[in-house]
């Protein structure tokens, strides 16, 4: 349908009603929500330090004005002077406590001390590019990014495969207890995370996968959340095609592969999309696994600009906007499913 036609349909037969005035208010507040502070992530990954925790701040990235001034060895700052209800612009040499020092860059000679109250900035366009360079020259983060997609995709792979072997048996197959065993698996979900972290921690350790990919992917590739979705899926493939398959003497597995997962896809692409938003955002779980920087996941990699006295934002916002991007990605090709996928699941 063209996005015009669509954007003018309406609920009420003579023009928009109370009902398409809402539902668009509600669209467009709901856009701006999300959408809001991503864009200020985005634009705040470009600006200088000092500008980051300015106030006011400043919607667009800027930086103070500097000047070559004859007699100093780097350049000063410019800024507005109010010097009895006239303003000059002139440069900052130090500032002490209340007072600044400032001369004027035609002639540097003469210092002039005043309040600070009565001198203000003269802010340009800056745009930070070292924000991004930087961290990429002095820091691992294409370690950690290569860690990241390693863990992201094998454990997105290994959830998809065994998620939908669960979910086929629980569908398919006539067994004493099986919805009794459908219901303990999404009982599961009641249960927390501090709960299981540490019996799933000694797992790890007795398996000898401590700093180890592999340590953070095999605890978290069965999940009751992709058991139920492709589950509520299957059951609306019919069993007659699985009889033909087996008329036809093809193998259990065979037509799980070559039957029930095609016809699966859109849920599977739904589970894909979760799996991969969870592996790539998991912060606690690889945190505690890993040990050596070599080995460290994006996330984790981010913080290592957190210092215990200061906080480099302007790598964490730069390298943040980076992370973003193969998951937009990857939601953008897949999102179409969404809908087609949930809707058939049972959740209605």
């Amino acid at each position: 349908m063209p996005v015009k036609s669509f954007l003018a349909q309406t609920r009420g037969k003579n023009g928009p009603d109370i009902a398409d005035w809402l539902s668009w208010f509600w669209l467009v507040f709901g856009t701006l929500l999300i959408a809001i502070p991503v864009a200020w992530a985005a634009i705040s990954s470009l600006k200088q330090p000092a500008e980051i925790t300015r106030f006011p701040p400043s919607f667009v990235p800027t930086a103070p004005a500097q000047v070559e001034v004859a007699g100093y060895d780097r350049p000063l700052g410019l800024w507005e002077v109010n010097i009895d209800g006239n303003t000059e612009e002139m440069a900052l040499v130090r500032r002490i406590g209340i007072q600044a020092s400032m001369v004027d860059p035609e002639n540097p000679e003469e210092t002039v001390n005043v309040p600070t109250s009565d001198i203000r900035p003269l802010l340009e366009l800056s745009i930070a590019a070292s924000n991004y360079t930087e961290p990429l020259e002095r820091f691992n983060f294409l370690t950690y990014f290569k860690n990241s997609v390693f863990v992201t995709t094998v454990a997105t792979l290994l959830t998809l495969l065994l998620n939908a072997m669960a979910a086929f048996a629980l569908s398919k197959y006539r067994f004493r207890g099986r919805n009794a065993v459908f219901v303990l698996i999404i009982s599961t979900l009641m249960i927390p995370l501090s709960v299981v972290m540490v019996p799933a921690f000694l797992v790890v350790v007795g398996l000898n996968l401590m700093d180890n990919l592999w340590g953070v992917i095999l605890p978290t590739i069965a999940t009751p959340t992709g058991v139920f979705l492709l589950r509520q899926y299957m059951l609306t493939i019919p069993d007659e095609l699985i009889e033909a398959g087996r008329i036809d003497a093809a193998s259990e597995f065979r037509i799980f592969w070559r039957i029930v997962l095609p016809l699966t896809a859109p849920a599977l692409a739904v589970l894909a999309i979760f799996s991969v938003i969870w592996r790539w955002n998991d912060f606690l779980w690889p945190l505690i696994v890993l040990i050596r920087p070599e080995n460290f996941t994006l996330q984790v990699g981010l913080n290592a600009f957190k210092g215990q006295y200061q906080v480099q934002w302007h790598y964490i916002l730069a390298m943040t906007m980076l992370s973003l991007a193969p998951v937009t990605i990857i939601f953008v090709f897949l999102q179409r499913y969404i809908t087609a996928g949930i809707a058939n699941t049972g959740i209605k």
